[in-house]
Protein backbone atom coordinates (compact mmCIF):
# COMPACT_ATOMS: atom_id res chain seq x y z
CA UNK A 1 0.00 0.00 0.00
CA UNK A 2 1.30 3.16 -0.94
CA UNK A 3 1.77 5.90 1.79
CA UNK A 4 -1.82 7.96 1.13
CA UNK A 5 -0.60 10.54 3.15
CA UNK A 6 2.82 11.83 2.12
CA UNK A 7 0.87 11.47 -1.35
CA UNK A 8 -1.32 14.10 -0.04
CA UNK A 9 1.03 16.88 0.70
CA UNK A 10 2.45 16.51 -2.78
CA UNK A 11 -0.78 16.92 -4.53
CA UNK A 12 -1.71 19.87 -2.43
CA UNK A 13 1.74 21.18 -3.49
CA UNK A 14 1.09 20.84 -6.74
CA UNK A 15 -2.38 22.00 -7.42
CA UNK A 16 -1.02 25.26 -5.00
CA UNK A 17 1.57 25.84 -7.67
CA UNK A 18 -1.01 25.32 -9.98
CA UNK A 19 0.99 23.11 -11.95
CA UNK A 20 0.07 23.14 -16.14
CA UNK A 21 -1.81 26.07 -14.97
CA UNK A 22 -3.80 28.14 -18.16
CA UNK A 23 -6.26 30.52 -19.05
CA UNK A 24 -9.36 28.28 -20.07
CA UNK A 25 -11.64 29.12 -22.83
CA UNK A 26 -13.71 31.95 -23.12
CA UNK A 27 -17.36 31.05 -22.21
CA UNK A 28 -18.15 28.08 -19.78
CA UNK A 29 -21.48 28.56 -19.38
CA UNK A 30 -22.96 25.98 -17.11
CA UNK A 31 -19.38 25.77 -14.97
CA UNK A 32 -19.58 29.04 -13.19
CA UNK A 33 -17.17 31.90 -13.61
CA UNK A 34 -13.81 31.48 -15.67
CA UNK A 35 -11.17 29.58 -13.66
CA UNK A 36 -7.82 31.74 -13.03
CA UNK A 37 -6.09 28.90 -12.60
CA UNK A 38 -6.65 25.42 -14.45
CA UNK A 39 -4.48 22.10 -13.98
CA UNK A 40 -4.15 19.80 -17.03
CA UNK A 41 -4.86 16.27 -16.86
CA UNK A 42 -5.24 12.89 -18.69
CA UNK A 43 -7.23 9.64 -18.27
CA UNK A 44 -6.13 7.26 -20.74
CA UNK A 45 -8.60 4.06 -21.31
CA UNK A 46 -8.94 0.83 -23.27
CA UNK A 47 -11.17 2.31 -25.59
CA UNK A 48 -9.17 6.26 -26.07
CA UNK A 49 -8.04 9.19 -24.09
CA UNK A 50 -10.18 11.56 -21.92
CA UNK A 51 -8.25 15.33 -21.79
CA UNK A 52 -9.76 17.00 -18.83
CA UNK A 53 -9.29 20.31 -16.76
CA UNK A 54 -9.03 20.95 -13.50
CA UNK A 55 -10.22 23.72 -10.95
CA UNK A 56 -7.92 24.20 -7.91
CA UNK A 57 -9.64 27.57 -7.35
CA UNK A 58 -13.26 26.45 -7.23
CA UNK A 59 -12.63 23.03 -5.38
CA UNK A 60 -8.91 22.59 -3.93
CA UNK A 61 -9.42 19.78 -1.79
CA UNK A 62 -11.02 17.67 -4.73
CA UNK A 63 -8.40 18.50 -7.22
CA UNK A 64 -5.85 17.91 -4.81
CA UNK A 65 -7.32 14.52 -3.86
CA UNK A 66 -7.86 13.63 -7.51
CA UNK A 67 -3.84 14.44 -8.76
CA UNK A 68 -2.43 12.54 -5.29
CA UNK A 69 -4.30 9.41 -6.25
CA UNK A 70 -3.46 10.36 -9.96
CA UNK A 71 -0.15 10.83 -9.82
CA UNK A 72 0.85 7.80 -7.08
CA UNK A 73 -1.05 5.17 -10.03
CA UNK A 74 -3.91 4.07 -7.96
CA UNK A 75 -6.08 4.58 -10.62
CA UNK A 76 -3.73 2.44 -13.23
CA UNK A 77 -5.46 -0.78 -13.67
CA UNK A 78 -8.67 0.91 -12.61
CA UNK A 79 -12.14 1.00 -14.81
CA UNK A 80 -14.86 2.51 -15.78
CA UNK A 81 -17.63 -0.07 -14.48
CA UNK A 82 -20.79 1.85 -13.91
CA UNK A 83 -22.83 3.54 -16.80
CA UNK A 84 -26.32 5.16 -15.05
CA UNK A 85 -28.67 5.95 -18.60
CA UNK A 86 -32.37 6.51 -18.94
CA UNK A 87 -32.51 2.74 -19.85
CA UNK A 88 -31.20 1.56 -16.28
CA UNK A 89 -31.69 4.52 -13.96
CA UNK A 90 -34.15 4.10 -10.94
CA UNK A 91 -37.79 4.61 -12.10
CA UNK A 92 -39.85 6.99 -10.86
CA UNK A 93 -37.05 9.79 -11.02
CA UNK A 94 -35.55 12.07 -13.80
CA UNK A 95 -32.76 9.63 -15.19
CA UNK A 96 -29.31 10.73 -15.57
CA UNK A 97 -26.49 9.69 -17.39
CA UNK A 98 -23.28 9.21 -16.19
CA UNK A 99 -20.45 7.21 -16.20
CA UNK A 100 -18.07 5.99 -13.05
CA UNK A 101 -14.77 5.33 -12.67
CA UNK A 102 -11.75 5.14 -10.08
CA UNK A 103 -10.02 2.62 -8.23
CA UNK A 104 -12.84 0.01 -7.69
CA UNK A 105 -17.02 0.56 -6.64
CA UNK A 106 -15.91 0.75 -2.71
CA UNK A 107 -12.49 3.28 -2.96
CA UNK A 108 -9.33 2.78 -2.26
CA UNK A 109 -8.81 0.77 0.94
CA UNK A 110 -7.71 2.65 3.76
CA UNK A 111 -7.91 6.45 1.47
CA UNK A 112 -9.70 9.15 3.40
CA UNK A 113 -12.70 11.09 2.55
CA UNK A 114 -11.97 14.67 1.62
CA UNK A 115 -13.73 17.74 2.61
CA UNK A 116 -17.44 18.38 0.54
CA UNK A 117 -17.21 21.18 -1.67
CA UNK A 118 -20.89 21.80 -2.60
CA UNK A 119 -21.48 23.30 -5.88
CA UNK A 120 -23.57 26.22 -4.37
CA UNK A 121 -19.88 27.25 -2.55
CA UNK A 122 -18.05 26.08 -5.83
CA UNK A 123 -20.12 27.77 -8.50
CA UNK A 124 -19.64 24.80 -10.65
CA UNK A 125 -22.65 22.62 -11.91
CA UNK A 126 -23.10 19.13 -13.25
CA UNK A 127 -23.70 19.74 -16.93
CA UNK A 128 -22.66 18.22 -19.95
CA UNK A 129 -18.59 17.02 -19.67
CA UNK A 130 -18.13 18.22 -15.76
CA UNK A 131 -16.04 15.01 -13.52
CA UNK A 132 -17.48 15.26 -10.18
CA UNK A 133 -16.35 13.23 -6.94
CA UNK A 134 -18.85 10.23 -6.22
CA UNK A 135 -19.64 9.63 -2.81
CA UNK A 136 -21.82 8.33 0.23
CA UNK A 137 -22.48 10.88 3.05
CA UNK A 138 -20.73 14.16 2.05
CA UNK A 139 -16.98 13.74 3.32
CA UNK A 140 -16.85 10.58 2.41
CA UNK A 141 -15.61 11.11 -1.45
CA UNK A 142 -12.33 9.48 -1.87
CA UNK A 143 -11.24 7.69 -4.94
CA UNK A 144 -14.13 7.34 -7.21
CA UNK A 145 -15.77 9.82 -9.61
CA UNK A 146 -17.36 10.66 -12.60
CA UNK A 147 -17.96 12.01 -15.81
CA UNK A 148 -21.44 13.51 -16.88
CA UNK A 149 -22.65 12.42 -20.33
CA UNK A 150 -25.31 15.06 -20.13
CA UNK A 151 -26.58 18.00 -18.09
CA UNK A 152 -27.97 16.81 -15.19
CA UNK A 153 -28.59 20.08 -12.21
CA UNK A 154 -30.36 17.44 -9.90
CA UNK A 155 -26.61 16.21 -9.08
CA UNK A 156 -26.17 19.89 -7.99
CA UNK A 157 -26.08 20.84 -3.72
CA UNK A 158 -29.66 23.07 -2.47
CA UNK A 159 -33.04 22.09 -1.95
CA UNK A 160 -35.12 19.93 -4.38
CA UNK A 161 -32.14 17.64 -5.52
CA UNK A 162 -31.91 13.79 -6.35
CA UNK A 163 -29.81 13.24 -2.81
CA UNK A 164 -32.24 13.57 0.28
CA UNK A 165 -29.35 15.50 1.95
CA UNK A 166 -29.67 17.88 -0.43
CA UNK A 167 -25.46 18.11 -0.38
CA UNK A 168 -24.97 17.45 -4.15
CA UNK A 169 -21.99 16.01 -5.75
CA UNK A 170 -18.61 18.12 -6.08
CA UNK A 171 -17.64 18.91 -9.16
CA UNK A 172 -13.91 19.49 -9.80
CA UNK A 173 -13.44 20.13 -13.35
CA UNK A 174 -14.00 19.26 -16.87
CA UNK A 175 -13.81 17.08 -19.71
CA UNK A 176 -12.16 19.37 -22.77
CA UNK A 177 -11.61 15.82 -25.04
CA UNK A 178 -12.90 12.92 -25.44
CA UNK A 179 -16.71 13.11 -24.70
CA UNK A 180 -16.59 10.25 -27.69
CA UNK A 181 -14.52 7.87 -25.70
CA UNK A 182 -17.19 9.11 -22.65
CA UNK A 183 -19.86 8.33 -24.99
CA UNK A 184 -18.69 4.93 -26.21
CA UNK A 185 -17.81 3.81 -22.36
CA UNK A 186 -21.48 5.13 -21.39
CA UNK A 187 -22.80 2.85 -24.03
CA UNK A 188 -21.67 -0.30 -22.85
CA UNK A 189 -23.91 -3.51 -22.04
CA UNK A 190 -24.90 -3.32 -17.96
CA UNK A 191 -26.27 -5.54 -15.83
CA UNK A 192 -26.42 -6.42 -12.34
CA UNK A 193 -23.35 -9.37 -12.65
CA UNK A 194 -20.86 -7.02 -10.81
CA UNK A 195 -23.01 -5.28 -8.88
CA UNK A 196 -22.79 -4.80 -5.04
CA UNK A 197 -24.80 -6.99 -2.78
CA UNK A 198 -28.27 -5.68 -2.72
CA UNK A 199 -27.63 -3.51 -5.88
CA UNK A 200 -31.10 -3.10 -6.92
CA UNK A 201 -30.51 -1.68 -10.98
CA UNK A 202 -28.08 -2.72 -13.80
CA UNK A 203 -26.15 0.12 -14.09
CA UNK A 204 -22.39 -1.88 -13.72
CA UNK A 205 -20.73 -2.67 -17.37
CA UNK A 206 -20.63 -6.18 -17.90
CA UNK A 207 -16.93 -6.14 -19.39
CA UNK A 208 -15.28 -2.79 -17.13
CA UNK A 209 -13.44 -0.26 -19.39
CA UNK A 210 -10.01 -0.85 -18.33
CA UNK A 211 -8.17 2.72 -16.88
CA UNK A 212 -4.70 2.42 -18.22
CA UNK A 213 -3.22 5.51 -16.73
CA UNK A 214 -4.37 8.97 -15.29
CA UNK A 215 -1.93 11.63 -14.89
CA UNK A 216 -1.13 15.57 -14.24
CA UNK A 217 -0.15 16.54 -17.90
CA UNK A 218 2.22 19.91 -18.65
CA UNK A 219 1.09 22.70 -21.21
Amino acid sequence: MKDITAMKHFALGLAALALAACTPPEGQEGYGTPQSEVIAARIVTSLGVIELELYPDAAPASVANFIEHAQAGHYDGGSFYRAVRPDNDRPGIEPMHLIQGGYGFDGLPDAQGITHEPTEETGLSHVYGAISMARNEPGTATTEFFIMAEDYPGLDSGPGRRNPDEAGYAVFGRVVSGMDVVAAIAAQETGLDRAPEDFQYPQFIVEPVRIESVRVTEE
